[in-house]
């Protein structure tokens, strides 16, 4: 398999094939995907690592949405996937420690005429600090985001978040205070 191919799921996640990457994004086909959030615990209370993504991204170019979000590979873990993604991304090289959140499946249209239909594994990791050098041609800027922040500035202007970043924050939101 190719970075380029998604895994096709049903919405249980049972695999069905596999499929390029924007023709699955065209056609809407449910396929695998990860959404990495990293937080750290400071004394101003939770904080949220919240990357925009670069103008050119083949969608959603210019919004904001969680540390990190992708496609596995064909056979390669979360664990694998978002370790690799972070240093693609982000330039994260320092081993992290992930805790896998709750799977959700959703569909958004977007962009470009493609269709976001995933079933998404959220992964989230605590952190004191992480060294970062993001890669341009992924994120246009990164910065930590306060849940009052992050709540505050999807009210007044959810169109600046990606389409599926909300119930990501929601999801996460309910994991954290469990």
């Amino acid at each position: 398999m190719q970075k380029n191919q998604v895994v096709l799921v049903t919405e249980s996640g049972q695999q069905t094939g596999l499929a390029d990457k924007m023709a699955a994004h065209e056609q809407g086909l449910l396929h695998l995907a990860f959404s990495v959030m990293i937080y750290r615990e400071t004394v101003r209370g939770r904080e949220y690592l919240l990357q925009q993504r670069a103008q050119s991204k083949y969608h959603s170019g210019g919004l904001w949405t969680n540390t990190c979000c992708s496609h596995p590979m064909q056979g390669e873990s979360f664990e694998n996937a978002a370790t690799r993604r972070l240093n693609e991304e982000l330039g994260i090289v320092a081993p992290l420690v992930f805790e896998m959140g709750v799977s959700f499946c959703y569909r958004a249209e977007l962009d470009n005429n493609l269709t976001e239909h995933e079933l998404d594994q959220i992964i989230l990791c605590n952190v004191d600090e992480v060294e970062l050098t993001p890669n341009p041609e992924e994120i246009m800027d990164w910065r930590w985001w306060s849940q009052q922040e992050i709540r505050a500035a999807m009210a007044q202007s959810p169109q600046q978040f990606t389409a599926w970043f909300e119930e990501v924050v929601g999801h996460i939101e309910g994991q954290l205070a469990a």
